[in-house]
Formats: C-alpha cells, structure tokens, sequence
C-alpha cells in the first residue's frame, strides 16, 4: 500500500457512508454492515454472515474539487477450493452521478470456502490495499465510490489533491430492497450495474438494498431490520431462496410472508410496499429443492434434486410461490391499499431466458442485471407503477 504524502487525508466516517445500516469500527477503520448489531447476533450460518457484510449498495459520498482520489481498503476475497479465483472486486467512482474511473483493490484477506454444500471455509489474512482513481472531471462535484458488491470491504483511508466535505442533503426518496443473490448482485459485472442499482438510478431514488445472496428466507431479524430503517417505498422479492434451500413447506411459508409483512408494516404502516415473486428459473419451476452444485464439464451449474410429486404434500416450486405469494397479496390489499404485487416473470420470463439465458441456471449475467434493472424501473417507478407518484 502506497501513500502520496502530497495528497490530503481525510477520516472515513459514517456521515460519508450511504447504504449501510450500521458500521462496525475495527482497528483500522470502518466496516459497513448491511444488518445492524442486533440482527447479526442472531444469524445462523456462515452464509449471511458474509453476504450482510459485503457492501452491495454502499457507496462513500462527498464532494469535493479534487481529481485525484485513494481510497485504503482492506478486502476479504472469497474463492472456492479446487477453482480459480475471481477477478478483483471493482470500485467505480462517480462525479455528479456520472462514472468517472473504475479500480482494483489487489491482495487482501482470502476466505476459502473449503465445501461448497456447508460452506465451511478457512481464512487466509493478507494486507490492505489503495483504489486510486486519477485524471477525474476538474471543479466542484459530488462523488460517490461505490463499494464491490462482492468482497467484504474494510473502509480505512481517504486521500484527494483538494479538501472534502460532507454531501449535500438530498431530498430523493429512499428505496428499501430485500431480496436473494440475483438482488446482492451475483454475476453483475460492476457495483453501479447490480440491477436494484440501475433501477434506483433510473427511478431517481436512493438505494439501500438487503439483497442478501442465498439467504432471502423470511427471517424475522431482516425483517425487523427492515421496519426500523426509515424509508419511503419499499420492496421484497421472495421466493428462490427458500426453494432453492428446500427451507419450508406450504404450510410454513404462507404464515411467514404474513408475519415478515406484518414486521415491516410495523415501521411503515402506508409506504407503498411492493412484493415481487421469483424471476424466471427453468431448474425450479415445477422442481422442489433443494439446489446441488453441477460441475458436469467443469463448469459450475446448478441442478433442482426434488421430486416434483411431493408438490401436492406441500414442497415448493417457484410456481406454486408465485401463486400463493398472488394469493396473499390480493387478500391483505383488501386492507393495505398500498400493497403491490408484482410477477417476477415480467422482469425475467421466457424470452428473456431465450435472450439472455442464465449462465448457472439460476443468476443473470452483466446484461441479464440490465434487463431486470430497466424492467423493473419501467414497470415499477414509471407510469402508472406503484412507486411512479410516491418516488417523485
């Protein structure tokens, strides 16, 4: 890690971090949680430890006239035993909403996920590194970093050529999101190009996604989390995950989407509240899970290992979610008239399958995320879409 020491520095605090709903402090610096104190005491498994912790949505705001910028990190990569590892995790800085320069953090700590099933891991520390952003617009501007969605980030220095401030208040509404890996971002190229991203931008709001990969499972802590985060429209897509772990049976899942509505409800009694089912995934359609990796040909797919007969005893499909997920929508708006429902097919169907097919079976690629993204900013915040009045 390199220091220009003509460059000025300037303490990462919580007033530069958007996204986050708590920060922990290290002995370095900050780490940005995407589920406060008192949900992450009460996580089960290794899974939604990490996914909470990688800040998909988090972005460090400021304004400032400079042109050059460092940003200190400490990454936590994650690889799988036996498989090569990714890229780098990307940071892409923005200049008055605009991308201005992208970077790379190398080295870092490496988490090994030792058994892909229980994801039983083994870390490997490493050093911090610097994302150094050069050559950007010249006068004043406001900048957003956003974050890798995909790497635990520990947020430690800030470097520019010229003073930073604070952002300006913003007066956009803000967009609360929970949702399952394809939300975290799973297979999206670039932080800024996850699709609840793009849909935020395109609707001109404020994101704070909770998309939490693997671990959409109506778990009451996300949604108390969710009630106590102010916000202004809010949305749940439901459904895959709770498939694909084979997590409940009809029985259950009809009485948690009411409990985990009910929660939410509690902090924002006439938001507009969108539920969105699954989006199109051929392997789960009619198929119970649970999902067990497939590396027929050496590359990494996915399979459904349930018996579609066992639906009439109660295992769930994507089908039948959507179905009941239609069912309780229409039944509670009696009462709720600010509760939406929204076909995860019309954001991904059949012919975008055909299109853009799912490289794993399950998660959209870099333009698959664009597709969902601008689906949903047409279907959702434009004309007559149930954020369309409430986000302008």
């Amino acid at each position: 890690m390199h220091t220009n020491e003509n460059l000025i520095t300037t303490p990462v605090t919580e007033e530069l971090l958007r996204g986050a709903l708590d920060v922990e402090r290290t002995r370095r610096g900050l780490l940005p949680h995407r589920l406060p104190a008192a949900a992450r005491r009460q996580i089960p498994d290794e899974q939604l430890a990490t996914a909470e912790a990688q800040p998909s949505g988090v972005r460090l705001v400021f304004r400032t006239r400079a042109t050059t910028v460092e940003l200190d990190t400490l990454p936590t990569k994650r690889v799988y035993r036996g498989f090569p590892p990714p890229a780098d995790g990307v940071y892409e800085l923005l200049a008055d909403g605009r991308l201005a320069a992208r970077a790379t953090v190398a080295g870092g700590n490496v988490r090994e996920i030792t058994d892909m099933v229980t994801q039983a891991s083994e870390l490997h520390e490493g050093p911090a590194g610097t994302a150094r952003f050069c050559e950007l617009p010249p006068g004043d501007k406001e900048v957003e970093i956003w974050l890798p969605h995909n790497e635990i980030t520990e947020v430690i220095t800030l470097r520019t050529d010229a003073p930073v401030e604070p952002p300006a208040p913003r007066d956009r509404k803000v967009w609360l999101h929970h949702g399952s890996s394809i939300s975290h971002g799973s297979n999206a190229a670039h932080p800024s190009e996850i699709w609840p991203a793009l849909a935020a931008a395109a609707g001109g709001v404020e994101l704070v996604n909770m998309g939490f990969s693997g671990s959409a499972l109506l778990d009451p802590f996300t949604a108390r989390a969710m009630r106590d985060t102010p916000a202004d429209l809010i949305s749940l897509k439901i459904g895959i995950n709770i498939v694909n772990t084979d997590a409940m049976r009809l029985r259950a899942f009809t009485p948690a989407v009411h409990g985990f509505l009910d929660i939410v409800r509690e902090g924002h009694p006439t938001a507009p509240l969108l539920v969105v089912s699954p989006v199109l995934c051929p392997v789960q359609e009619d198929t119970p899970g649970p999902l067990a990796p497939d590396f027929d040909g050496g590359t990494l797919r996915f399979r459904a290992t349930g018996d579609p007969a066992e639906r009439a005893a109660g295992r769930l499909t994507l089908n039948v979610i959507r179905d009941e997920l239609a069912r309780i929508v229409a039944r509670r708006a009696a009462d709720d008239p600010n509760l939406h429902y929204l076909d995860g097919r019309k954001l991904y169907g059949a012919a975008d399958y055909a299109e853009l097919p799912l490289p794993d079976e399950v998660h959209p690629d870099p333009a698959g995320h664009r597709r969902i993204g601008g689906n949903f900013a047409r279907l959702v915040f434009a004309g007559t879409g149930p954020f369309a009045t409430a986000a302008r």
